[in-house]
């Protein structure tokens, strides 16, 4: 594997880190074939500026981002953060309490090669380190929902045909020990 640096991002890189962002979410919903749903997309894209913000303006406190470093670019992301208000609704609170990571991005270029992975474990070392056993996850993407079932297994929450007939939503509830 190419060498990947993992660490904490910094307020200088900010807009790298949009553009970052930009690049992988439109990638993401051409792949989906939801390309030409430009105000989702923009909202992605602000939504994920709002949680690297409250990262920085709360060091760390209310939204925890990592990003993967490689030949001077950002090339993946991951963050963790309060369980949406989509996690909270579709949950009835049952994962309120939990925290949800995501954000788990990879530059379409440097995807299928362990950064994700990389990424995770540190997340999941992080976690811990914090004393936090447990963390919820979602995906209304059919791409990564098939990278998440072989990754976790079947989901705790299926919400079948969520974003429309055949875009279903998954949520999962993963147990940290569960995975190292």
């Amino acid at each position: 594997m190419l060498n990947i640096e993992i660490r904490r991002p910094r307020i200088e890189e900010t807009n790298e880190l949009y553009q970052f962002f930009e690049k992988v979410i439109i990638d993401t919903f051409t792949k989906e074939g939801i390309g030409e749903k430009f105000e989702d997309i923009e909202a992605e894209i602000d939504s994920k500026k709002k949680y690297l913000v409250s990262d920085f303006t709360s060091k760390g406190a209310n939204r925890y981002f990592l990003i993967a470093w490689h030949s001077d670019k950002i090339v993946g992301s991951i963050e963790y953060g309060p369980a949406s208000d989509l996690i909270c609704k579709c949950t009835k609170d049952a994962f309120n309490e939990l925290p949800e990571v995501g954000t788990v991005f990879v530059l379409p270029e440097y995807q299928r090669i362990g950064i994700g992975r990389l990424l995770l474990n540190y997340m999941y070392t992080t976690l811990q380190h914090r004393g936090i056993e447990e963390f919820c996850l979602d995906s209304g993407y059919a791409r990564a929902q098939q990278i998440w079932k072989k990754k976790f297994g079947e989901p705790d929450y299926l919400l079948k045909d969520y974003w429309g007939e055949g875009f279903d939503h998954m949520i999962w509830k993963i147990k940290i020990s569960d995975l190292i």
